[in-house]
């Protein structure tokens, strides 16, 4: 079978890319990044909601465009290939599980750009340590750590010992500081408000989503990475000559190709057995997410390589691709969680073909 995007879904892939280029290019991203509070800008924030973006897969009634998997990775390719900051993911994540847990107001209120909310899904730093949130009496409370933009957050949907949790704000805060500098991650600790939506079936819907955003921000990294190192080599000379015709050099270019494909192939597979609730979509999206965010991390590696000198240097913009890979290889689904998730569904599509 041979999977192409539709013409509508070129259209919005056209539309993400002109306006990124348009509104906050790698300079500007950078910028914010690294000069700015928030990390991320109230403009285009009140853009993208304006355009649709932030309730890109909420449903209409609850404010959004009803869109799928499918047209999320589209978008988050767009955003990983231009490091766009802002917890753009999480908030688009937020609103479909919201209007999923008969939260419409709520879900439209971000798709408007009104109330900024996003995960917290993280327990610990380390395995062994003891964390994580509880839910008893309208109350949350203990902790998340790596909670991206909790500075920003109105509302952070918590994975509690009872379900999924609509905490309330102000949050207590303290910030953490890892390689990439763009995220800005907190570790929240709890005594709110809250109110219980859903059981784990709503935790793995909001899993599902953030997973194949991430695979798909992954592949960005990858693709534009590619670009970067062929742009690179084909303009850098050594003995008279571009060191693109440098054969070695060809060989790992190629290379990064196959990564680039594959996570392609995988990434946009698994976003279309999400959307056609396919019995393999587990082993898809486990598949997709561990080769794309390896395959994200061994191309902007290779991408810095090959800029020589200049890659290490802060004024190139590669060590940005770099640390964003970084980030999606150990969040919403760290690569080792991502194989043994595709090992199990695997083993159970095995089983039940076996049984069938």
């Amino acid at each position: 079978m041979r999977f192409d995007i539709s013409e509508d879904q070129q259209l919005l892939r056209d539309a993400t890319r002109d306006f990124i280029a348009g509104e906050c290019p790698m300079e500007a991203a950078r910028r914010l990044a690294e000069e700015s509070d928030e990390g991320y800008s109230a403009d285009h924030w009140a853009k993208l909601a304006e355009l649709g973006y932030l309730g890109l897969v909420a449903g209409e009634q609850a404010g959004g465009q009803g869109m799928g998997a499918v047209e999320l990775a589209i978008v988050a390719e767009e955003m990983g290939r231009a490091c766009f900051p802002g917890p753009y993911l999480d908030v688009v994540v937020a609103a479909r599980v919201l209007e999923l847990a008969g939260r419409d107001s709520v879900a439209a209120d971000i798709a408007a750009g009104k109330l900024t909310v996003v995960l917290a899904t993280r327990d610990t730093v380390w395995p062994g340590e003891s964390g994580g949130a509880t839910f008893a009496d309208g109350r949350v409370t203990g902790s998340k750590v790596f909670v991206p933009f909790a500075a920003s957050a109105d509302k952070l949907l918590v994975t509690t010992d009872e379900g999924l949790a609509l905490v309330d704000g102000p949050f207590q805060l303290d910030a953490m500081t890892t390689m990439d500098e763009a995220t800005r991650f907190a570790r929240v600790n709890f005594d709110n408000t809250a109110e219980l939506l859903g059981d784990n079936a709503l935790v793995e819907k909001a899993n599902e989503l953030a997973t194949i955003g991430s695979a798909a921000m992954a592949l960005g990294v990858c693709q534009v990475t590619l670009e970067m190192t062929v742009e690179y080599t084909r303009e850098r000379e050594a003995f008279g000559r571009p060191i693109a015709a440098f054969q070695a050099l060809q060989h790992r270019m190629a290379d990064m190709l196959l990564r680039a494909e594959g996570s392609r192939s995988l990434v946009y597979r698994a976003a279309w057995a999400l959307d056609a609730g396919q019995s393999e979509a587990a082993l898809m999206l486990g598949s997709a997410k561990a080769w794309a965010a390896e395959s994200a991390l061994a191309n902007s590696r290779e991408c810095l390589q090959m800029h020589g000198g200049n890659g290490f240097t802060w004024e190139y913009s590669v060590h940005r691709y770099l640390k964003l890979a970084g980030t999606l290889d150990q969040f919403n689904g760290a690569r080792d969680e991502m194989l043994e998730s595709a090992l199990l569904a695997a083993e159970e599509l095995a089983s039940e073909t076996a049984a069938g």
